[in-house]
């Protein structure tokens, strides 16, 4: 099913484990150690990005599997459904946080307890999940968008994937900037594999040039909010190649499974 968009998640495989990417081109930005569709060219760095300063967005994660992720709570980090392979008790994810550089000493490491994927997702749209920690990170969380109101303008972008099609995974975090792009737009590019009103899609449009790409999957995609807070509007899902001309990357909208994630976040706790 969906063979072709099987090598458009952002994504590649480690071991049995498929990495994510960071790249605002579509290309592959899923990664998933599961039957579910992954990609066959991942993309693991954000492509025409710049080298983030140390503590400069705080909520970034790491995961082991070659994803990305923010923290959604001290103990809970949301990431996509194509990065986990399914739901239920998961002690075999690390988690890093706290650093640009993956090799600084000063990186804080903490085990997974359990992993919830998005009920139903097959795929196609619902790309999210949450991974709850052994114990909390205290790092500042990453508040996710309720509604639509900001879905629009430009949106920053970072993680640690690559930094071309192709490439390889970075080990310091890089970011960029990209602009939003409509769901006429973007069904353009993708047809029928677009699931308008569960994604988002972002790039530049004409030019290309900068994305997220593979490893970058499951990382957030944000911005400042009235309060001048940071707040996250989209999940790195999936994308046709990486910063190509007329083919944006493609994001879960996380305004839409706001009232999902809640829910999934507090049957979690304790």
């Amino acid at each position: 099913m969906r063979s072709q968009l099987k090598n458009l998640k952002r994504a590649t495989a480690t071991a049995a484990v498929a990495l994510a990417a960071v790249s605002l081109q579509p290309a592959a930005a899923h990664a998933a150690p599961t039957p579910t569709p992954q990609a066959d060219g991942v993309h693991t760095k954000i492509v025409g990005g710049t080298k983030a300063s140390q503590g400069e967005f705080p909520f970034m994660v790491r995961l082991s599997m070659g994803c990305g992720g923010a923290l959604y709570a001290k103990d809970v980090v949301l990431t996509a459904a194509h990065c986990v392979d399914g739901s239920g008790p998961n002690t075999s994810i690390t988690a890093t946080a706290g650093v640009v550089d993956l090799e600084d000493s000063k990186a804080v490491s903490v085990k997974s307890t359990e992993v919830l994927q998005a009920p139903g997702y097959n795929g196609k749209g619902k790309d999210w999940a949450l991974i709850k920690l052994a114990k909390p990170i205290d790092l500042p969380t990453l508040k996710i968008a309720t509604d639509d109101k900001l879905t629009s303008g430009e949106f920053d972008i970072a993680g640690w994937g690559a930094d071309k099609e192709g490439g390889q995974q970075q080990r310091y975090l890089l970011k960029a900037k990209v602009p939003f792009v409509d769901d006429a737009t973007c069904k353009k590019a993708y047809g029928d594999q677009l699931t308008p009103g569960e994604e988002i899609c972002a790039g530049q449009l004409d030019t290309g040039g900068t994305d997220t790409c593979q490893g970058d999957s499951g990382g957030p995609m944000f911005r400042k909010d009235d309060a001048g807070q940071w707040l996250q509007v989209g999940i790195v899902s999936w994308g046709e190649g990486c910063a190509r001309p007329g083919k944006p990357g493609v994001y879960t909208e996380v305004s839409t499974f706001a009232a999902d994630i809640k829910k999934a976040a507090e049957g979690l706790a304790g």
